[in-house]
């Protein structure tokens, strides 16, 4: 197993990638915190499906954009398993508008869960990963952040800064035994892309080169191999999941 013992975070675990992330983790042996804002779907659903496959395994409500909340959760997973060795920066929302119609709510929205709550999360979990001398952090970017898209101001504009923190964070933490790492999904069959028109998926398909739109897996998998001792050498890099959208 690839992750045999390791203790892992995933935020945003309660469905789409991050489900699809806790269960992949917990298929290769890792105990896993699945954090999520949503208590109900988090504990009746999610914890329940990855219980199965790892007993040691559970849910914790978080709100990302909570600074203390995100501390306190950080040193409950550390006292409760004795380190920290994966945090998996999955958590996301949109709010969709273009620029002229985008109102500030969707902006503040977008940038404290999609950027301020990657940092929060970060911040609290490298400390103690700093003192173990160890450690993999992987965040969420997007293919938007690379590109740009229409009608995502506010997405687009989060995701590059995700990048941005990825890089400078590979550089103060690499010296300390720490990996820092993104995942740049492209068009991913969630909730999230389950409200995009039908004309759009389309056109996002066909501009695909595999043709099709990816799975939550298949990100995960993503997230698999870049928590995993197999990319112990990998540091700063962002790793498109997009089917070749973007080449």
């Amino acid at each position: 197993m690839r992750l045999r013992d390791k203790v892992a975070i995933i935020t945003g675990a309660a469905r789409g990638i991050g489900l699809a992330t806790a269960i992949r983790f917990a298929e290769e042996g890792a105990r896993v915190v699945l954090c999520d804002i949503d208590e109900s779907a988090g504990h009746h659903l999610a914890e329940a499906e990855v219980k199965r496959i790892s007993s040691a395994s559970f849910f914790a409500k978080l709100d990302v954009t909570d600074r203390t909340a995100a501390g306190l959760l950080a040193q409950k997973v550390a006292q409760e398993f004795g380190r920290i060795d994966i945090l998996i920066n999955n958590a996301g929302v949109t709010a969709d508008a273009q620029l002229l119609k985008m109102t500030e709510d969707q902006w503040d929205r977008v940038v404290d869960v999609n950027l301020k709550g990657i940092f929060n999360c970060t911040q609290a979990v490298a400390a103690i990963m700093v003192e173990q001398g160890r450690g993999k952090i992987v965040n969420a970017a997007s293919v938007s952040g690379l590109y740009g898209n229409f009608g995502q101001t506010n997405y687009s504009a989060a995701k590059s800064g995700v990048i941005g923190m990825t890089r400078v964070w590979a550089r103060e933490l690499g010296r300390k035994g720490i990996c820092v790492n993104a995942v740049a999904p492209g068009f991913i069959q969630t909730e999230m892309t389950r409200k995009v028109p039908e004309k759009v998926k389309t056109m996002m398909t066909g501009r695909t080169p595999l043709g099709r739109m990816g799975t939550p897996r298949d990100v995960a998998n993503a997230y698999l191999f870049l928590a995993s001792d197999e990319a112990d050498f990998i540091n700063g890099a962002v790793i498109n999941v997009d089917g070749g959208l973007v080449v």
